[in-house]
């Protein structure tokens, strides 16, 4: 059975998904804007993206109950390949050995043209 997973500490859904979707002990959350979940405002670095999307994945991983190091696999999309350099500085904070396994493709166009965008698995 699947349980939907919301938290007002992160953005909430622009279109008719969940934030996260919980099936068994698999978190499934949708793909996480850099965007402050307070104002809705983008900060203007890619960096500053990337720090606060990862902090929105935090919010609804720990919504669910699990923390960075249950996450099992992340996706980053970028607008610009050219930043993955920036974006995997902030990435590195926010994990530890054993890293999850990642994805980081350059996209043509983000939603609300956000720079950055990142989902991930996680096992609760």
């Amino acid at each position: 059975m699947k349980k939907a997973i919301h938290t007002e500490q992160a953005p909430q859904a622009i279109g008719p998904y969940s934030q996260a979707v919980q099936v068994g002990n698999l978190l499934f959350t949708s793909g996480q804007l850099g965007m402050d979940p307070v104002n809705n405002i983008f900060p203007a670095t890619t960096a500053e993206q990337a720090k606060q999307s990862l902090e929105n994945v935090k919010a609804i991983v720990e919504t669910a109950g699990g923390t960075m190091s249950d996450i099992i696999k992340t996706t980053v999309f970028l607008k610009d390949m050219n930043d993955f350099a920036s974006v995997n500085e902030v990435y590195a904070s926010f994990f530890e050995q054993p890293y999850p396994a990642r994805s980081a493709v350059e996209v043509a166009r983000l939603p609300k043209d956000a720079l950055v965008e990142i989902e991930v698995i996680v096992q609760l």
